[in-house]
């Protein structure tokens, strides 16, 4: 993993060097806390900043051999940590391998490989950095050039801490709430009726009926963009679409509120008209709307009783997608009111499908107005994310696509945006040395700073200006 890691020509190299490396990066859909970036969270090991909540490496841990109380249990920090160095070396051929050392290269300069024996001096090394006190959370964020964090936040969530870092004023990272309306959308589970009534409170209005719900949706992505969203997300686990009225959307809502479960063609009839009044309220706005579609989640239920959601029991879903989502895009379409929207599917059989797609909604005169968005989650690796860039540039730009996010819950892992711009760049160079494109570094150049930062910069309005600075504003309306 030396400076020439996963670039296989000179052109590639030359790419990469005067033209991904430093590039500014918008990470325009994570998990991070904001809570924790407003507190400038300091981390008192290297466990807690790399292990806890990372199900990537819970899953890893688990499939060699190591027991629950060192993965999510009760064991001290450093059994954790020192189960994590015993599993590293049976993680070659699995991107956690070469992530691994890249932060320890990057933010530590710990260019020992990780196993069981240089462990311990590693552990030492490692935490004395992250307890200095120059290797808070901020820190992390600014030392990795990040321009734009954009969490993943809940529409009843009080937005306090993005909040507080508006008024504060002095971080020079923009910290923006994403818009996540899922549990919304999913009438069937337990709490949907105990949601709504918090969605209620929080917009101030009694939710009694499907427009008092709609109310209140709209009320709060208004409190939203008022403290800088500008994108929403969906997780659409099952992609369903059906043809149908307000009247019938407002029965079922009642039905679901009243605690009856729904049939799935009830279900069906339900998200379609209440994503179709979501993607007009975002349009309306200019904001964009994000489609996470065919994840698989909580398969073992013993451990989803024991641990709850997102601790690694989650797959591929492999549901029809087609039909569905064309069903979706075309209703905002002919309403006029379809959005700037990235679509991402945790399936890979659906990479050709989606590239397809978004061919057929794009227009208005924005380039790339339909994104095939960036290898996702289990994709989120070296040939996952080749595929879907191949897929793309065969059916769309790929020169407008706006690139890769964290999608984490770790300050450490921006080191993946290096991981992807190195694929972008032998990818580009590849063409180029084997006589598909021109060896014009001016072109392919200007490509590769687009995917690396500026596509992003211009189909997001985060208030962005040219060269990554941030434009200045004050309190709510500092966007």
């Amino acid at each position: 993993m030396d400076d020439q890691f996963l670039l296989t020509n000179k052109i590639a190299v030359t790419l990469y060097e005067e033209y991904a490396k430093d590039m500014p990066i918008i990470d325009y859909h994570c998990h991070l806390s904001p809570k924790e970036i407003y507190e400038n969270k300091q981390f008192a090991t290297i466990t807690e900043a790399w292990l806890y909540g990372d199900h990537y490496k819970w899953r890893l841990m688990r499939a060699n051999g190591v027991p629950e109380s060192h993965v999510t249990g009760d064991a001290s920090d450093y059994e954790k940590f020192m189960a994590w160095a015993k599993t590293v070396p049976m993680t070659i051929g699995n991107p956690l391998y070469n992530w691994t050392h890249l932060e320890l290269q990057r933010f530590f300069d710990i260019h020992d490989i990780l196993n069981e024996q240089s462990a311990p001096a590693i552990w030492e090394k490692v935490n004395e950095r992250l307890t200095s006190g120059k290797m808070n959370a901020r820190d992390l964020i600014r030392d990795s050039n990040v321009k734009v964090v954009c969490t993943t936040d809940d529409p009843v969530d009080s937005l306090e801490y993005h909040q507080k870092l508006l008024d504060e004023g002095d971080f020079n990272v923009k910290v923006v709430p994403g818009f996540r309306p899922d549990k919304g959308l999913e009438l069937n589970r337990d709490l949907f009726a105990e949601w709504v009534g918090t969605l209620g409170e929080a917009a101030k209005i009694d939710i009694r009926s499907y427009d008092d719900f709609l109310r209140a949706l709209e009320a709060r992505i208004d409190f939203f963009h008022q403290t800088g969203g500008r994108v929403s997300d969906h997780a659409l686990d099952r992609v369903l679409y059906a043809e149908t009225t307000k009247e019938e959307a407002a029965g079922i809502f009642a039905k679901a509120l009243n605690g009856e479960k729904v049939s799935i063609e009830e279900e069906a009839k339900y998200k379609t008209y209440t994503l179709t009044f979501l993607g007009e309220e975002y349009a309306k706005r200019g904001w964009v709307m994000q489609y996470h579609m065919h994840a698989h989640r909580n398969n073992n239920t013993r451990m989803f009783d024991a641990l709850g959601p997102d601790t690694g029991y989650d797959s591929m879903n492999d549901e029809p997608l087609a039909m569905p989502l064309v069903g979706l895009l075309s209703a905002l379409d002919r309403s006029g009111q379809l959005p700037k929207t990235v679509l991402y599917s945790l399936n890979p059989k659906d990479n050709y499908t989606i590239a397809s797609v978004t061919g057929s909604f794009q227009g208005g005169g924005i380039p790339g107005k339909i994104q095939f968005g960036t290898a996702w989650w289990f994709n989120d690796q070296k040939d996952g994310m080749l595929d879907q860039m191949k897929a793309l540039a065969n059916l769309g730009l790929f020169s407008q696509f706006i690139g890769m996010l964290t999608d984490s819950r770790s300050f450490l892992s921006y080191t993946r945006h290096e991981y992807f711009r190195r694929l972008v760049c032998d990818l580009v160079g590849s063409w180029a040395e084997q006589g598909e494109v021109p060896n014009d570094l001016a072109l392919l150049g200007g490509i590769v700073k687009g995917i690396c930062y500026e596509n992003a910069a211009a189909y997001f309005d985060f208030g962005l200006k040219e060269g990554g600075g941030l434009v200045e504003a004050s309190g709510q309306n500092r966007a």
